[in-house]
């Protein structure tokens, strides 16, 4: 803040036809700091940083919601084993697994546009430790109606202007919204990687786009390096969010000495995401490929069909069912005819894609 009022000082002495340091024409403190202080004027100038590059990173995050969405609609029809605790688990779609990141996303979208509200109450005026000592009321009025003005923003005078002078706990939920995000996408990027693996000694289900060549030993290798970028970033993001935390905590009494260090990580989180998530959607998401044939293999081989009989056949013997397949490696439906459990009619009835991926009991 002290730099920057020389400099403004400076100019407008340039202005005036002064040379610079001519401080008896613009005087750095008695003319541009003229009722203000570094602790109402640093905090105001976080925050409305702060708002600004959440609108973007908050549109980046609708964006990535409609690509995982376009997918969700693309995929409807590619039925698959679904996995809990990476075993195999019940019938779902491919598109299913998409439409769930998709609502994970949604969530963190809505709740960074939204946090933008509590940034919205500033302390200028405040002055030293937010008495107002030395800054008239009218000043206050006016700075924020002109701050209002050049920044498009709906900032409000802070009702108890000691408050955000010394607490900073405002930041750090915002920050811990970040890290909500950070989460979310790293989730979003660690299953791709698993759906992706192989592609034959791995799952192999889907296939990321090449974006490079994935080794420099191994031919034809490629790395799903996008959805790593995405990790790295959202570790980072992590470990920005911790420091917030603890820089917040550490403030004393009438001030906290430590807003630098929160405004730093709080600037980098929001880069991060400016630049990792257009990256993600247009290098990874919109070229992700299904392997049709390979998902209905793996559902076809697994045992775990079984589930969808228990209500018809009981659970002690769709487990008995589910024995047979491993040890005999025959299908849910071979082994369910071989033993005349049900008819072949009310078999295929039970084993419809649209039944076995809807929360919808047919009878």
């Amino acid at each position: 803040n002290m730099n920057t009022n020389e400099v403004i000082a400076n100019r407008a002495i340039e202005r005036l036809g002064g040379r610079k340091g001519e401080y008896d024409l613009v005087h750095p403190l008695d003319h541009v700091n003229l009722h203000q202080s570094t602790n109402d004027v640093f905090p105001t100038a976080v925050r409305i940083a702060a708002i600004g590059m959440l609108k973007p990173v908050s549109e980046h995050f609708a964006d990535l919601q409609n690509a995982l969405q376009e997918k969700e609609q693309a995929f409807s029809t590619v039925l698959k084993v679904g996995r809990t605790q990476l075993q195999d688990g019940v019938p779902v779609t491919l598109g299913q697994e998409f439409g769930a990141w998709a609502q994970a996303v949604a969530r963190d979208r809505w709740r960074l546009y939204k946090s933008e509200e509590r940034l919205r109450q500033i302390n200028i005026g405040g002055t030293a430790v937010g008495t107002g000592i030395n800054a008239p009321r009218a000043y206050v009025f006016t700075m924020i109606e002109r701050l209002r003005e050049l920044t498009g923003i709906g900032l409000a005078r802070a009702e108890y202007m000691m408050d955000p002078t010394q607490n900073c706990d405002v930041f750090v939920e915002v920050s811990g919204l970040l890290k909500a995000a950070a989460v979310s996408l790293s989730k979003i990027a660690n299953d791709l990687r698993l759906l992706s693996s192989g592609p034959r000694a791995g799952i192999g289900e889907i296939a990321l786009p090449a974006v490079q060549a994935g080794s420099s030993i191994m031919p034809g290798k490629v790395n799903p390096v996008i959805c790593e970028a995405v990790n790295q970033a959202a570790y980072q993001v992590m470990a920005d969010d911790l420091a917030v935390t603890l820089a917040a905590q550490g403030g004393q009494l009438e001030l906290n000495a430590f807003l630098p260090l929160i405004a730093k990580n709080l600037f980098e989180m929001l880069d991060l995401y400016r630049s990792v998530i257009p990256i993600f959607i247009d290098r990874c998401i919109l070229g992700i490929r299904p392997d049709t044939e390979e998902c209905r293999r793996k559902l076809n081989d697994s045992y775990t069909l079984a589930t969808a009989l228990t209500g018809y056949i009981g659970y002690d013997k769709a487990s008995e069912v589910a024995a047979l397949c491993r040890e005999t490696g025959k299908t849910v439906a071979d082994i369910v005819l071989e033993h005349d459990l049900m008819d072949r009619d009310k078999l295929d009835a039970l084993l419809r894609p649209e039944r076995l991926t809807s929360p919808r009991r047919e009878t």
